[in-house]
């Protein structure tokens, strides 16, 4: 039988851990009310970003019709969509200046129809890059569980507290998406339980951000995609939201085509009608055609970088006096792609003997 005295000396040991259990929840919540308030002291001062938004007053004689299959559009360093099929318009957000290829500002992506994919990984880590403003939470990861959105990351409130959120992803009339969290864990503690006690609420650990068009209210967190992520901006009226393995698929109008049909369309962007510039080119009553070179299964289309694909692939002009242009994707480049060519000199103009200065074969099709 265990002695009287060792009990004793087991239930004060167990009091201490106790004691020292209650006495951590207390400086964290202390950490996170000084958190909290220093928060939305300073972000009071924050300016916000304003979406992008189309010009009403531009004519449909003045748009250009958009129609695409397979692309992949790079958004910047940290962020890209998957665009399955889309169509739309492309609506310059200017009324005096026409959409620009090299200023994605400069026009509006309006969507009729389509699908439209982003990885969830690219979510995260855009938001972790601190382009859009200092984010509520740190090394955020987010990742789909069986249909429930599921983000890991740190809070900062004096001290670092790893949280999980569990969410459900629905989209609302006004375009935005929102996050209805079901479950909060805080140091693995369900805040229903333990943390309940203290009333700690999904506004504390993400109060006030200066992340535009993120926001905590209540038990959901609301996703203004247009103020969020990088433009070109895309709007439209989605109509569903779907949780494919590692992906968020966006559906606008209600289509149902399935992977095997898109599967089986070129990798295209299409342009027509309205003005469209590109380069140091404008073109009236557009019809401009980019097409994937190859045969992948997207095209890689970044709008920073697309001068270069340009440059090596092949353009043509059709008998009804479009483009065509057949790049190839971003990571097909040669190697030193970035010393693009300089164009043809004078002197190679004087000598007819001298050869083309570009090899653009391998891109006939």
């Amino acid at each position: 039988m265990r002695p009287f005295s060792a009990s004793i000396a087991a239930m004060d040991a167990w009091r201490w851990r106790v004691l020292a259990v209650l006495g951590l929840l207390v400086l964290l919540l202390l950490a996170f009310w000084v958190g909290r308030k220093t928060t939305r002291t300073v972000t009071v001062t924050q300016a916000v970003t304003e979406p992008i938004k189309p010009d009403p007053s531009v004519p449909d004689s003045q748009q250009t019709r958009l129609w695409a299959h397979n692309l992949l559009l790079r958004k910047g360093p940290h962020f890209r969509v998957y665009v399955r099929w889309i169509r739309g318009r492309m609506v310059r957000t200017q009324r005096d200046r026409v959409p620009d290829l090299d200023v994605p500002e400069s026009f509006v992506l309006e969507i009729e129809k389509g699908m439209v994919d982003a990885k969830l990984s690219d979510i995260a880590e855009f938001i972790n890059s601190g382009q859009r403003g200092d984010p509520p939470l740190k090394d955020m990861k987010v990742e789909n569980h069986d249909g429930i959105v599921q983000i890991n990351g740190t809070a900062h409130k004096g001290v670092s507290v790893p949280v999980r959120l569990d969410a459900e992803l629905t989209p609302l009339p006004d375009g935005r998406l929102k996050l209805h969290v079901k479950k909060l864990n805080v140091l693995k503690v369900p805040v229903k339980g333990l943390f309940g006690l203290f009333h700690l609420k999904l506004d504390d650990l993400m109060p006030k951000t200066t992340v535009p068009g993120m926001q905590a209210s209540g038990d959901d967190i609301y996703l203004d995609t247009q103020k969020l992520l990088p433009p070109p901006h895309i709007h439209g009226h989605i109509t569903s939201v779907q949780l494919l393995n590692d992906r968020a698929r966006v559906i606008y109008g209600g289509v149902t085509e399935t992977e095997e049909e898109l599967a089986q369309w070129h990798n295209f962007l299409r342009l027509s009608g309205g003005t469209v510039s590109f380069g140091k080119l404008t073109m009236r009553d557009a019809d401009l055609t980019l097409v994937d070179a190859g045969n992948d299964a997207w095209f890689d289309l970044d709008l920073t970088n697309y001068q270069t694909q340009l440059i090596y692939g092949t353009m043509r002009t059709t008998a009804q006096a479009g483009v065509e242009a057949y790049m190839p994707d971003l990571d097909h480049l040669p190697p030193g792609a970035e010393a693009v060519a300089q164009g043809v000199s004078v002197e190679w103009l004087k000598n007819r003997n001298t050869v083309p200065p570009l090899e653009v074969a391998h891109t006939k099709r």
